[in-house]
């Protein structure tokens, strides 16, 4: 991937960028983001997924970066966040009635995605949408070419505790109350950033501040914490790619990117799942990366990005005219 030129402004959107909408299935519309590609997509295309409450403004400098080295790029928003709507009682809380609202939205924004983006076809996320990417490749909803994750939530960071106690606990939690209702306490003022946020995401103080000002700009883009309904269909989840041979079936080359400091989604279980793939390789942090390796400090952040394009080199090599 050639390197690239000139400085990128993580608070604009780039004039060659278009910010549109998709219509889901049954009506709902995702926002979403397209770049051409530089040279017209002729490397292929990537599909971004951002995580839980994120936002794909968070990740302009990622996806200007691919389409400056000739890759086609969108990205979109998950139904319930973001400017994708919500799907609880109130603006902030991030809820859903279970994961596979998403992976069969995403199969469906695949199935469109795929026949008018030149190839190969390459489908990327982050945190929890790397768990839908996972999740969507074990139930064969997609066909990529090639899958990267980055600080996927495979499992979550917490008690260490079995899985099926974790979930029968928030199970539980959803009998007791509203599974609307927040999982936990993110600030006095709904949608305020909590107190020392930015030790668990990034040690770069600078890209940590640009997420503030997308949602002072945005304020549609404002999220907090999750609801016990999320909660309890994420471990739900989780239990579904931990199935005997549910990894193992899947044959699409997939790289890992996980950092062993990260303390809201399991370092672990990334590890174990990159193990499992038949065609899955690890790219590994420490001390050094927090939980979004993709916005983290340049040594670290320029390792990452040269590690994907390592690895699209080789497993997706350009066609050659």
């Amino acid at each position: 991937m050639p390197a690239p030129q000139g400085a990128i402004d993580r608070r604009a959107i780039p004039p060659h960028a278009s910010e549109s909408t998709h219509v889901l299935a049954d009506g709902h519309a995702i926002r979403r983001i397209d770049w051409p590609g530089a040279a017209g997509g002729e490397r292929g295309s990537i599909l971004f997924l951002p995580g839980r409450g994120d936002f794909y403004e968070k990740y302009l400098e990622t996806l200007e970066q691919w389409h400056r080295a000739g890759w086609r790029v969108t990205a979109v928003d998950w139904r319930g966040q973001a400017g994708s709507g919500r799907l609880g009682k109130d603006a902030v809380t991030g809820h859903v009635d279970d994961f596979t609202d998403w992976t069969s939205d995403l199969a469906h924004f695949w199935s469109t995605w795929r026949r008018e983006a030149p190839g190969p076809h390459v489908l990327a996320g982050h945190s929890m949408g790397g768990h839908l990417v996972m999740r969507a490749l074990v139930d064969d909803l997609v066909d990529p070419d090639a899958a990267i994750l980055s600080a996927p939530m495979i499992g979550m960071s917490g008690p260490p505790l079995p899985l099926g106690l974790l979930h029968l606990v928030a199970r539980l939690m959803t009998k007791l109350g509203e599974p609307t209702r927040p999982a936990w306490k993110w600030s006095e003022k709904p949608g305020e950033m909590p107190a020392r946020r930015s030790a668990l995401l990034t040690h770069d103080l600078d890209r940590y501040a640009d997420e503030l000002w997308w949602r002072e700009e945005r304020p549609e883009l404002v999220m907090g914490p999750g609801s016990w309904g999320w909660v309890e269909r994420a471990y739900a989840s989780a239990r579904r790619l931990e199935e005997a041979g549910a990894m193992e079936a899947v044959q699409v080359p997939v790289l890992v990117i996980s950092t062993s400091a990260d303390r809201l989604v399991s370092h672990a279980a990334a590890v174990r799942a990159a193990q499992r793939l038949p065609k899955g390789e690890l790219l590994a942090f420490g001390e050094e990366a927090r939980h979004e390796i993709l916005r983290e400090a340049d040594p670290v952040r320029d390792r990452a990005i040269e590690g994907i394009a390592e690895f699209l080199d080789r497993v997706v090599p350009q066609e050659r005219s």
